[in-house]
């Protein structure tokens, strides 16, 4: 993975790590560590031949005219080789001064010939202006990252009031170099003694600017450590043995390793968003722009300090040793969030700039390709504009907009790009087709496995809204194992009787249609034996009881099979296919864009604080981690949908989207319930108030496959790691 997702960034990103890989060895940290004194490393002249020193820098300033992105992506993975040397401290001083319009060291820095830095706190740095408009800078910075070889330094002073940043050459200032707790890249204090600032060196932008361009490329260095920590920890799970097996294939390890890759993930995503949203010919607003810097310093650079430490978890003893690498990783992480400042600072910015009405709008640039297919749309869609009710709806499940991603004449045949613009021409004419819900898994299996007879059936009145389906799948004593359900199938004239019980059925007493699943041989493997059929709802010897829920409702349903006879044409596929067609799905193809980056639940925390009195800081710190968990599960979905549309497989932020998704809106209604108070105990509240949300959403961590279930998928299937082992079986 990388931060960059287009095709030239990959190729910029394993241009980067074939470099690495040849100049950044552990013998190369381990020396860098080790020195008395820091030095420039071997591989700095090859990074600015490269051309990777000045990606984001105008090539009229000796850069290679891109943007940040570009640097992220470059940052990332030099983070990722924990890459000694003033790399991130000499690009993070040429971005300010670029965004300063300062261009006095700019084409050195690109070239590696000057070495920069950055401070981002005053310490007791203060500037003092005289009556004749000279100003002088007096005092010490706190510890400024790469201090030790800078050329120049980038650092902010007090100035009235205010902040201001200046320009500070090596040989106007005295620097106090500390042995640092990045033993491979090392920190300084800088002391200014009555020093004299041209007013060219006193930089004219935003105070606030240099350290969100901190968070940024932070973040994307975070981004490579957390990625690094990951992989070795996985890697080590995957062969260390204890007990007689990999220590991978203990839940208690797999689960600590998928929680790093969704850390991981959440990093990367929210570097590469601040540093798209920083890029100067970006459609971001300066609100967002910082608002996207915020949720990066807050969210991807502790992740990178979690993962460290879940790292020498994992690695156990050898972690501990100061042979080990991981804790160079775990002492840079650290001085990433240190040096950028608590990311409790950052959660109350995000809640700040959410609470001013700054919203991160989320979109997708579409490929020319796109307008090809818009007229032809908008065409057919006034025709359905100007009919009603059921003639509409039937007018768009007949021309395919039902569900646009399937073949035609279901749907449109619709690639992603075509379904983006569906979804948005749909939006803009005030169009919503039927939602098939459950029927959406239904359409494609029978598309995919339905005899001509059922589609001709069943697919049309799906789509139109005519047939509404539930699916019985479900049982008491399955759980998440849907291969060990019990309900049986037998064979009889004519078709199949069917006994048993399902449970979890929503819209059981509404539904038209079901689809189940039975055993039809029991003398085969559990996952073999399984047939997949459609079942009349209304079909003698289905008792249908009502669940009521904790919420007090019953939207679930118990299903009661007494020798309930199906006939053979409502047999999907062959017997013995049912585990296949359960698990048939055209998901991968359906394109989904949100442009709300915040959520219900989060809108609603905000709500509540804007009409308080003020939030002091431990709830500010709160909305803010709640809005970063919303923001970033967005930019993972995101992130998803960009690598559809330019025709890449998913990658791993759709099985972490959801599995920080569900836990996110858990965490936000019981927050809304906390804030309200007493206010929540009275029972008074209206259906779905947040109370009544709280304990709805107890259900999103346990419905369709629990946490635990989807932290084994996450754990085998992205990390490699060793399936559990099969249960002893009895006798």
């Amino acid at each position: 993975m990388t931060i960059g997702l287009t095709q030239e960034h990959r190729d910029l990103r394993d241009a980067v790590r074939a470099f690495a890989t040849r100049h950044i060895t552990e013998t190369t940290l381990r020396a860098a560590a080790d020195a008395d004194k820091e030095t420039l490393p071997d591989h700095w002249s090859g990074l600015a031949e490269q051309g990777l020193l000045g990606p984001h820098l105008p090539e009229e300033a000796g850069g290679a005219g891109y943007g940040l992105v570009e640097l992220a992506v470059v940052t990332e993975e030099l983070g990722r080789a924990m890459a000694p040397g003033p790399f991130l401290p000499t690009t993070l001083a040429s971005a300010v001064l670029h965004t300063a319009d300062h261009r006095t060291y700019l084409a050195a820095l690109a070239a590696g010939t000057t070495v920069g830095a950055v401070g981002l706190a005053t310490g007791t740095l203060t500037l003092t202006r005289a009556a004749d408009g000279t100003a002088t800078v007096t005092g010490t910075s706190e510890l400024v990252v790469g201090g030790h070889l800078a050329d120049v330094f980038v650092l902010p002073a007090a100035d009235g009031g205010r902040v201001t940043w200046l320009v500070l050459p090596r040989a106007a200032v005295d620097t106090t170099d500390v042995r640092s707790h990045d033993l491979t890249r090392r920190s300084s204090r800088v002391t200014a003694r009555s020093v004299p600032v041209p007013a060219a060196d006193l930089l004219d932008l935003d105070p606030q600017r240099p350290r969100d361009l901190a968070a940024t490329l932070f973040a994307a260095e975070a981004s490579g450590i957390a990625d690094r920590c990951v992989t070795t920890a996985a890697g080590y799970a995957r062969v260390r043995e204890q007990f007689g097996r990999p220590i991978g294939q203990f839940q208690g390890v797999k689960h600590l390793c998928a929680r790093m890759l969704a850390h991981a993930e959440q990093a990367r995503a929210c570097a590469w968003d601040a540093a798209r949203a920083g890029d100067p010919d970006g459609a971001a607003d300066s609100g967002e722009v910082s608002l996207a810097a915020a949720l990066a310093g807050a969210v991807a650079v502790e992740a990178a300090f979690v993962t460290a430490k879940d790292c020498v978890q994992v690695l156990g003893g050898i972690g501990f040793t100061w042979e080990h690498d991981a804790h160079l990783a775990l002492r840079r992480a650290q001085t990433l969030r240190i040096t950028l400042g608590p990311a409790a600072d950052w959660r109350r910015r995000v809640a700040r700039l959410a609470l001013d009405g700054t919203r991160r709008k989320l979109g997708v640039e579409l490929p020319p390709e796109a307008e090809a297919v818009r007229e032809d749309i908008r065409t057919e869609l006034r025709a359905a504009a100007a009919l009603d009710g059921t003639e509409r709806l039937t007018h768009l499940a007949d021309h395919g907009y039902t569900a646009p991603h399937l073949p035609v004449p279901w749907g449109k045949g619709a690639d992603p790009v075509t379904q983006l613009v569906i979804a948005e021409e749909l939006q803009a004419a005030g169009l919503t087709p039927v939602d098939m819900i459950i029927g959406g898994w239904v359409v494609p299996t029978l598309i995919a496995h339905g005899d001509p007879a059922q589609q001709q059936r069943f697919l049309a009145p799906s789509l139109r809204g005519d047939i509404v389906w539930c699916q019985l799948f479900s049982e008491p004593g399955a759980g998440s194992d849907l291969a060990g359900l019990g309900t049986r199938a037998q064979k009889v004239e004519g078709g199949w009787r069917i006994t048993g019980q399902k449970v979890w059925t929503s819209m059981a007493r509404d539904a038209h249609w079901g689809v189940l699943l039975a055993r039809t041989d029991t003398a085969v493997p559990k996952h073999k034996g399984i047939s997949y059929f459609l079942l009349d709802m209304t079909s003698p010897g289905l008792d249908i009881r009502p669940l009521r829920q904790i919420t007090g409702e019953s939207e679930f349903n118990e299903v009661f099979l007494d020798d309930v006879f199906v006939p053979d044409d409502l047999l999907v596929g062959a017997p013995g296919d049912g585990w296949k067609l359960a698990r048939t799905t055209l998901a991968n193809e359906r394109v989904a864009l949100s442009h709300d980056s915040v959520g219900s639940g989060a809108e609603t925390l905000l709500e509540i604080a804007a009409a308080s009195d003020g939030l002091d800081d431990e709830r500010l710190t709160t909305l803010g981690g709640h809005l970063c968990d919303a923001q970033s599960g967005a930019l993972l979905a995101l992130r998803t949908t960009l690598r559809t549309v330019s025709g890449q497989q998913p990658g791993a932020e759709a099985s972490i989207a959801k599995l920080l998704g569900v836990e996110h809106q858990q965490r936000v209604w019981e927050t809304c319930v906390d804030w309200q108070g007493s206010a929540a105990l009275t029972g008074e509240g209206e259906r779905h108030d947040a109370m009544w949300m709280f304990l709805n959403s107890r259900c999103l961590s346990i419905a369709g496959g629990t946490t635990e279930v989807q932290l084994n998928i996450i754990g085998e299937r992205l990390l490699g790691l060793p399936r559990d082992p099969e249960p002893t079986r009895k006798g």
